[in-house]
């Protein structure tokens, strides 16, 4: 395991969130989710390293972020993990056992009690210092047309990094 300046990943992250997405996990272990994300960014916001995700209240995950309000992202690097994060990104964790159905592995975080994908090699580790639902007057039409048919807005969650790291051997 390598510890990693969070400010040198986010091409990484962008360019798996083009390739089919990342996984969010929220909850302790026994009771974690990972669902697919493909939009977030990384970022500095209050002078804290951030890694901001959007969820949607009614995915299961939703209320195990507001609970434990920690979670992790893990992003796919040499295996790219595509039928597990179709899976993830398709099915609820509230019908049954991600882990189990798809194979991934939970490892124990670093730093927060949160689980990270053992098959994934880049991790982030974050501790939500803010979260904020969007208006939907304050998006443009456009967006609210397209991604908001159902009136189902996202929360943006707003995670400070406490732990960045690899765990692909060099």
């Amino acid at each position: 395991m390598k510890q990693l300046d969070y400010t040198q990943t986010a091409n990484r992250v962008l360019e798996a969130f083009s390739q089919g997405g990342a996984f969010l996990t929220a909850g302790k272990m026994g009771d974690a989710n990972p669902m697919t994300i493909g939009w977030g960014a990384v970022e500095i916001m209050w002078n804290k390293g951030i890694f901001l995700t959007v969820v949607r209240p009614q995915r299961h995950t939703f209320p195990l972020l507001r609970r434990d309000m920690e979670f992790t992202v893990s992003v796919p690097t040499k295996n790219p993990l595509k039928k597990e994060l179709a899976y993830c990104g398709t099915k609820s964790g509230r019908d049954g056992d991600k882990w189990a159905a798809t194979g991934l592995t939970a490892a124990p975080g670093q730093v927060v009690k949160t689980p990270i994908v053992a098959q994934c090699g880049l991790h982030f580790e974050c501790k939500v210092v803010a979260c904020q639902t969007f208006e939907p007057m304050l998006l443009q039409e456009e967006i609210r047309e397209k991604s908001y048919p159902g009136n189902d807005y996202h929360t943006a969650f707003y995670g400070e990094i406490v732990a960045c790291y690899t765990t692909d051997e060099e």
